[in-house]
C-alpha cells in the first residue's frame, strides 16, 4: 500500500528527509560512540511518524566515530579523512537499521560507495520505490565524494527525491541571530528566508548544502531533536523550531 495514501491527512509533510548528526548518538557518560538508549530513542521517533504514513528518508552523520576535518588537525590527509569519515556514517546508517527492522519497520540502507555486501548502491528510482512500498531509507557514505558534508547529501538526496522538506535534528531548538550559549539576550527566529539566512550569515548549513536548497526551494526546519515528540510536531507543522524557506 502506498504511504501517501494512508497517512493522516493533518500531517503537513508526507515525505521529508531527517537529517541527524552522528554525534546525537554518542553517549553522554559512557561516552559509547554509539550508546544504545539514544539509539531506540531516535527509532523510536521515526517509527511513530512512519506508522502514520508519512514517507520517511534519513541521512546521518559520522561524527560521532571519526570526522574528516578533525582527522585533517591531526595530519590525515583530507581526502583519506573524508572517506574515513563516510565509512562511519555507514557504520551510524547499520545501526539504525537494525534499531528499526527490531521495531519493524523494513528498511533500507543506501551507499553512495559501492558496498553490495552489506547495503544496496544508491539508486534513484529504487529509493523512490522502496519508499512507496512503505520502507524507510537510509542514505550512507554521503555524495561518495570527498570535501562534502551530509548537510550536502541531506540537500543533494532532497532535491532528487522530492522531499517536502528537511529537518534537521541538532541539540539546539532553533537557528538564534548568535550563539545562545555564549549569549543570554540571543534571539530565536521561528521563521526566517533563505536570503535574510545568507545576510546574517547564520549557520544553518554548510554553503554548498545551503546553496542546493536555495537553488532547489527546498525547506530547511532546524529543531532540538531532544524535545519530546519533536519529530511528530514538526510533521505535523506545530510551531517547533525554525523554519527556513524562500
Amino acid at each position: 500500500m502506498n504511504p501517501t495514501e494512508t497517512a493522516q491527512p493533518s500531517a503537513k509533510y508526507k515525505r521529508i528527509i531527517l537529517k541527524l548528526s552522528g554525534e546525537v548518538l554518542r553517549g553522554g557518560k559512557s561516552g559509547d560512540p554509539i550508546d544504545g538508549g539514544i539509539l531506540s530513542s531516535v527509532c523510536v521517533q521515526v517509527k511513530e511518524i512512519h506508522d502514520l504514513g508519512v514517507q520517511v528518508c534519513l541521512v546521518i552523520g559520522g561524527g560521532n566515530i571519526f570526522r574528516g576535518l578533525a582527522g585533517e588537525k591531526r595530519g590525515v590527509d583530507r581526502t583519506t579523512g573524508d572517506y574515513m569519515g563516510m565509512l562511519a556514517t555507514v557504520i551510524n546508517s547499520l545501526a539504525l537499521m537494525d534499531c528499526l527492522e527490531k521495531m519493524g519497520v523494513t528498511t533500507r540502507v543506501q551507499t553512495a560507495i559501492p558496498m553490495n555486501q552489506i547495503a544496496e548502491p544508491f539508486i534513484l528510482r529504487r529509493a523512490q520505490r522502496h519508499l512507496e512500498k512503505g520502507r524507510v531509507v537510509i542514505f550512507a557514505a554521503g555524495t561518495g565524494n570527498p570535501y562534502f558534508s551530509t548537510d550536502t547529501t541531506a540537500a543533494l538526496r532532497a532535491s532528487e527525491m522530492h522531499a517536502d522538506i528537511i529537518m534537521k535534528a541538532t541539540k539546539v531548538n532553533g537557528i538564534y541571530d548568535k550563539d545562545p550559549k555564549k549569549f543570554p539576550d540571543a534571539v530565536r527566529y521561528d521563521e526566517i528566508s533563505y536570503i535574510e539566512a545568507l545576510k546574517q550569515r547564520l549557520n544553518v548549513m554548510d554553503s554548498t548544502a545551503f546553496s542546493l536548497c536555495l537553488d532547489n526551494n527546498v525547506p530547511i526546519l532546524v529543531f532540538d531533536l531532544n524535545e519530546k515528540g519533536a519529530i511528530r510536531k514538526a510533521v505535523f507543522g506545530e510551531k517547533v523550531g525554525t523554519l527556513v524557506r524562500a
